[in-house]
């Protein structure tokens, strides 16, 4: 669910702070039939440590899935922004995939055999369909730069939270606005994506779904480093053990092959 930041201003004060607003499940009447509410956290003690916020926005900031926080504010009596980033210290095993579609453009002629990238576009929309941990369908979508207005200060991806579920994505849609008077949709499928992962798409033709190509980016996250180092140990450990047996074994040969030729020995006497 979709957390928000706005900045707000005390009327008995003149300072300016930026709060965050977290879309959790509602707990009052006003809120029954929507099913949630965003809760305004007013002890961010990062948050209130900036004073006169302009401006705040999500961002991520380490190219890890996890949304940190963008702040801009303004010194007393200067005119010039300060910028400051709040990393997030959220950390949990929860998955993401993060899309970003591309305006698939060139500034002139596209010269043959260049693939045009551009620059992402406003107004994509992206969703995708997989199945949880616990058997059960689910969905998620989000839009690609829905405001244009001027200081929206809006992600120029989209990041989408899958929980806790490892799986691949089953299928991930992707459709871009179309011409005014057309009445075929522009819209591509992808499967087996893989979660933690950053996907960019070229809608290039924009007539021609079909054509469209995606690059996937995989995000190492610690886990893997984790699972690397347990594997190693395991490898490791096993070594151990088939050289403690291997050297066992070799002592019997070895105690077998003497009482042979002392018993040679004693035959010959």
């Amino acid at each position: 669910y979709i957390n928000f930041l706005l900045c707000a201003r005390n009327n008995s004060s003149s300072g300016q702070q930026a709060f965050l607003l977290e879309n959790v499940p509602c707990n009052a009447a006003s809120c029954h039939a929507a099913g949630r509410m965003f809760h305004i956290h007013w002890d961010q003690s990062d948050l209130g440590a900036v004073h006169n916020a302009a401006m705040a926005t999500f961002f991520d900031i380490y190219e890890d899935g996890i949304l940190d926080m963008l702040v801009l504010s303004q010194a007393d009596g200067k005119k010039d922004l300060i910028v400051h980033a709040l990393k997030n210290n959220f950390e949990a095993d929860a998955y993401f995939v993060k899309v970003m579609v591309l305006s698939g453009l060139c500034s002139n002629d596209c010269p043959e055999d260049v693939m045009p990238f551009g620059v992402n576009q406003p107004g994509p929309y992206v969703m995708y369909t997989t199945v949880d941990s616990s058997g059960d369908l689910k969905n998620a979508s989000a839009g690609q730069l829905s405001q244009s207005a001027h200081f929206s200060l809006q992600l120029p991806y989209t990041v989408l939270g899958l929980g806790r579920s490892a799986n691949f994505l089953d299928h991930l849609y992707v459709g871009i606005p179309r011409q005014t008077g057309e009445t075929e949709i522009r819209k591509q499928e992808w499967t087996a994506i893989i979660p933690n992962s950053q996907l960019i798409v070229i809608p290039y033709p924009h007539d021609k779904p079909r054509s469209w190509s995606a690059k996937l980016y995989l995000t190492p996250s610690n886990s893997v480093l984790l699972t690397a180092i347990a594997l190693i140990g395991v490898c490791v450990f096993i070594l151990v053990i088939i050289g403690i047996l291997h050297w066992q074994e070799k002592k019997a040969d070895d105690r077998e092959k003497r009482q042979e030729a002392h018993r040679f020995h004693f035959d010959a006497m």
